[in-house]
């Protein structure tokens, strides 16, 4: 992956024009920030219409397949360390094509999920403001909530960075006190620890529950913009996992074992368990429920355009996507095609459709990252610094692999062609974009 020097007057170009601003807090900050956006706060619903009282037979579930896949990640991250995330370990690991493979993913599901997310907080803030249920003050409504979040974005990396981490401790400081205090309230024959789900059940709810956990990824695309990948990478990956699924379960628990039979039908759980417990709940959960949504806006934005400045950096996709704006950093044009795209797809789409496909595509990325931890340390490649190291060689990655595919093998037909027709164009324009470069 390649790095140019400053160009004096005028845009910068590269991964040495970026700073390194993000500490380990600020990065944990913006992995849990990412994952905790719209799943957990839409899911608990989802989840109990599909597997009734063995809902968060889910969440452990989902446990067991993202703590390997976190662990790969974390030995991969401390080893690849440039700008990209995924995109970057496989390329590193596998080659530029591979790599491209991986980062096409890669957007398929930011924008799925960025698209998916807004259309949830819409949903939410029409509640408070029932005109938001209509087509016109929808659209209006989204295209604010981009343009505003693209600003943000476009003031640089600390700013983002710090408003990652407002954003994370307003939305976490109440989800902690519901899962923490619900659990006194919860009447326990409402949950079952030995029921089985039938198989097409459970896979669904997987996928489901693989997109409430995905976000990792898109958080770890600025590396290039952190100030010790190799010690924080690791550190701020598993600190974040271990407390999302501790999170999520407890919250599952309490919306399952509070709601009881009225748990499916609702179209806001969380804020409807806290209003069981403590009326005035209701709204405080509702209006965590936005503030999440748009931290999970804002992680996204940050991490995906980032994306997308890897993908022009390259050559993979034109090189204005690899400029650095002089005044602030940060790649300007990444920022506002990633914010408009995801902005045209949630004024067309709802959330369960595009989160199962997001969801899928991730199990895919997830492969790839797997399978790069594996190669990387068996080549040893090395970034700044001494790398995490994972235990027991290639049976980390292999168990990863083995329950993504699993999950995968559950997609319907619909959700498998979305992923194929987006990824596939996606080719085309690698194809074109190389070609042209060649001719030059």
């Amino acid at each position: 992956m390649s790095a140019s020097a400053p160009e004096a007057g005028g845009p910068l170009r590269g991964e040495n024009a970026l700073v390194r601003a993000i500490g380990p807090v600020a990065l944990t900050a913006a992995i849990v920030n990412i994952i905790v956006g719209a799943g957990i706060f839409m899911l608990p619903a989802l989840l109990g219409s599909r597997m009734g009282g063995a809902a968060p037979l889910a969440f452990l579930a989902g446990a067991l397949a993202i703590v390997p896949i976190a662990l790969c990640f974390a030995a991969v991250g401390s080893r690849a360390v440039a700008t990209g995330g995924p995109y970057t370990y496989v390329g590193a690991a596998f080659g530029p094509f591979a790599g491209f493979l991986a980062g096409a993913l890669g957007w398929i599901c930011n924008l799925a999920s960025a698209a998916g997310v807004a259309a949830a907080l819409m949903s939410q803030l029409a509640h408070f403001v029932p005109a938001l249920a209509e087509p016109a003050a929808r659209a209006a409504a989204l295209i604010a909530l981009q343009a505003a979040l693209i600003a943000l974005n476009a003031f640089g990396v600390r700013l983002g960075a710090r408003a990652i981490l407002a954003l994370a401790t307003l939305k976490l400081a109440p989800l902690i006190a519901l899962a923490g205090v619900g659990l006194l309230f919860v009447d326990w024959d409402r949950i079952s620890w030995t029921q089985v789900p039938s198989w097409s059940a459970l896979g669904t709810a997987m996928v489901l529950v693989m997109f409430a956990y995905s976000g990792m990824e898109t958080a770890l695309i600025p590396s290039g913009e952190v100030r010790d990948p190799a010690r924080h990478v690791p550190r701020a990956t598993l600190a974040a996992i271990v407390l999302v699924v501790l999170l999520y379960v407890g919250i599952q628990v309490v919306c399952q074992g509070v709601l009881g039979p009225a748990l499916p039908g609702s179209a806001a759980p969380i804020a409807a368990a806290a209003g069981a417990l403590w009326p005035p709940g209701y709204g405080l959960l509702l209006a965590t429920a936005c503030v999440s949504m748009t931290g999970f806006l804002m992680g996204n934005l940050l991490g995906s355009s980032r994306l997308v400045f890897a993908l022009g950096r390259d050559g993979y996709l034109p090189r204005a996507f690899g400029r650095v704006s002089a005044a602030h950093h940060v790649p300007l044009l990444a920022i506002l095609v990633h914010g408009g795209l995801a902005c045209a797809l949630a004024i067309g789409g709802s959330f369960e459709a595009l989160a199962l496909i997001s969801g899928g595509a991730n199990c895919l990325l997830y492969v790839g990252v797997c399978l790069a931890a594996w190669r990387a340390q068996r080549i040893d490649l090395r970034g700044r610094g001494a790398p995490f190291v994972l235990p027991g060689g290639p049976a980390i990655p292999l168990l990863a692999v083995l329950a993504m595919g699993a999950i995968v093998s559950t997609l319907t037909r619909d959700e498998w062609l979305a992923i194929g027709l987006a990824l596939a164009a996606l080719v085309a324009l690698y194809g074109l974009v190389r070609s042209r470069s060649g001719a030059v």
